[in-house]
């Protein structure tokens, strides 16, 4: 018997078992938000909307059109047809969706569950800013937990602006950061969550200074200050 072994066998009966850690869940017991909603079994079977009843706006038209253009299956325009959606109305409206399906001919069941999907699609009312407080590892071990918490504190009363913690945003060189309406900005401090939300509010650039775009890149093709 090896001594690895022996030691391993006197030691009590639990002593290789991995320690669970309990998983945060929801009150109806699963993590998977809205699995239990209830489903309408009266709804009409989804149909592809009539374009002759579904007025499309002629610029998102053509957004769509474009990016159907790029792929030999349509249905791989999906993501970019509801990005544009959403930039018109805002969010992935029941009209937004349907006015996607009519050009694309797809029914509004099958985008719905490509925008439920997708953290950056939202099938809810919500501001039209949007705020990601990357809380991953590396922006959590230089206080992205308590940034967020100033973001959101900051933006609180702000009807529109959307402030979201976001698993990973791939910048850990500017740790803690954040996503302002796609424009990476950091390293932040607590202090910046105010000035993010005025200038928003002023419809200024957002703390120019700290953008991603803007910082010294080696590659002389690259960004300058």
């Amino acid at each position: 018997m090896s001594a690895d072994r022996a030691r391993a066998e006197d030691q009590p009966a639990d002593w290789a078992r991995p320690k669970s850690v309990p998983v945060a869940r929801f009150a109806h017991g699963s993590r998977v938000p809205g699995w239990d909603d209830a489903v309408d079994l009266t709804k009409e079977p989804a149909v592809i909307p009539d374009p002759a009843t579904t007025p499309v706006p002629a610029a998102l038209r053509e957004q769509i059109e474009e990016a159907m253009a790029r792929y030999p299956d349509r249905r791989s325009a999906s993501i970019p047809a509801l990005h544009a959606a959403q930039e018109l109305h805002g969010w992935c409206s029941p009209e937004a969706i349907g006015q996607v399906a009519t050009v694309m001919r797809l029914t509004p069941a099958y985008l719905t569950s490509v925008a439920t999907f997708y953290d950056m699609l939202v099938t809810h009312p919500k501001g039209r800013n949007d705020v990601f407080v990357c809380t991953n590892i590396s922006c959590s071990l230089r206080g992205a937990d308590e940034l967020y918490e100033a973001m959101s504190a900051a933006a609180a009363f702000e009807e529109d602006i959307t402030v979201r913690s976001f698993e990973c945003l791939g910048a850990c060189d500017i740790a803690p950061m954040a996503s302002v309406n796609g424009v990476y900005v950091g390293p932040l401090e607590l202090e910046d969550a105010a000035q993010i939300v005025a200038d928003l509010n002023a419809g200024r650039e957002v703390l120019e200074r700290k953008q991603l775009r803007y910082r010294p890149c080696a590659d002389p093709g690259g960004a300058a200050p």
